[in-house]
């Protein structure tokens, strides 16, 4: 995680900086990456109440490529702008958030698993064990921004899909 949030972010093409945090979510105060990730649950969610449960999961896994290969392009442009991993950057958040979703339209208990996975995705990004922060610190640029996130949102979806299955939900 980015220890750059203190400091001036610089002047940045506003197509990347609108892009990149988020609609603006990254500019949030305290928790940019949690407000990141709730925009993200928020766009699924929308998703969920119009679109039918498989094409849902197709537009979600559309989603999470085009987002990977938008956010290391974006992100690439703005750590010349705002040094590197940039807190303000959240694109990442809406990849991490949506992996773990892939396994939620199913139901009356939909809201359960995706809460669950925003909460897990959240908690593994925070604390990034299990090669994530070894992702974070040695993979530089725009994938270092983005696939610490992927593999967070790969383990939140592990730990939903288990729950899922003891709980029959």
């Amino acid at each position: 995680m980015s220890n750059n949030n203190n400091r001036q972010l610089g002047e940045a093409p506003w197509l990347h900086v609108i892009i990149s945090t988020g609609f603006g979510s990254g500019f949030f105060p305290k928790a940019p990456g949690t407000a990141g990730a709730f925009v993200g649950l928020v766009m699924w969610y929308i998703g969920y109440l119009y679109l039918e449960p498989n094409v849902l999961t197709i537009v979600t896994i559309a989603a999470i490529i085009l987002t990977t290969f938008i956010g290391v392009w974006t992100s690439n442009v703005m750590e010349k702008y705002w040094g590197e991993d940039p807190r303000a950057v959240v694109i990442d958040e809406y990849v991490g958030t949506w992996i773990p979703l892939l396994i939620a339209p199913c139901g009356k208990y939909t809201w359960i698993i995706a809460l669950l996975g925003f909460a897990f995705f959240r908690l593994i990004d925070i604390f990034k064990p299990l090669g994530c922060r070894w992702v974070d610190t040695h993979v530089k640029g725009g994938w270092g921004v983005m696939l610490d996130d992927v593999l967070a949102g790969f383990y939140a979806l592990i730990l939903c899909f288990i729950i899922k299955q003891c709980f029959a939900i």
